[in-house]
């Protein structure tokens, strides 16, 4: 709770409020502990702060970085397991790639993530706006 699960809703918290700066403060903590604890619950909060830190590098346009944080994500998958910041991690990575005007690895990120949800409605919301944010 102290090192992993309250840092990482103190940051969400501060990134919801604009302050990007601070959601990085809150997640310092974190750092030792986001890749899971010795013991842990099913319950599993593992990788979370990584994923708010990416969203926080992002939202100060620090693209290298966040895709630096998600790509963590990506290479734990065990840790992971069906955590939905699995396919967002690949998500963000694309936008962290865009920012960066990598276009080639966005794109593959874009297509990564959209094969994931290739049998998801076809109105669902996030599906239907990252479609139609890809060709941007």
């Amino acid at each position: 709770m102290q090192f992993n699960y309250l840092p990482t809703l103190y940051a969400q918290i501060a990134l919801n409020d604009g302050d990007k700066s601070r959601a990085l403060e809150f997640l310092k903590t974190t750092a030792p502990y986001e890749v899971g604890l010795a013991g842990a619950s099913s319950f599993s909060t593992d990788l979370y702060p990584v994923y708010v830190r990416g969203q926080a590098l992002l939202a100060l346009h620090q693209g290298g970085e966040a895709a630096a944080e998600f790509q963590k994500i990506l290479n734990w998958p065990g840790v992971v397991g069906n955590e939905p910041i699995g396919a967002l991690a690949q998500l963000q990575l694309a936008r962290a790639w865009a920012m960066n005007g990598e276009t080639t690895e966005a794109k593959a990120s874009y297509n990564t993530f959209l094969a994931l949800w290739k049998n998801a409605d076809r109105d669902f919301p996030l599906v239907a706006a990252v479609q139609a944010e890809v060709p941007k």
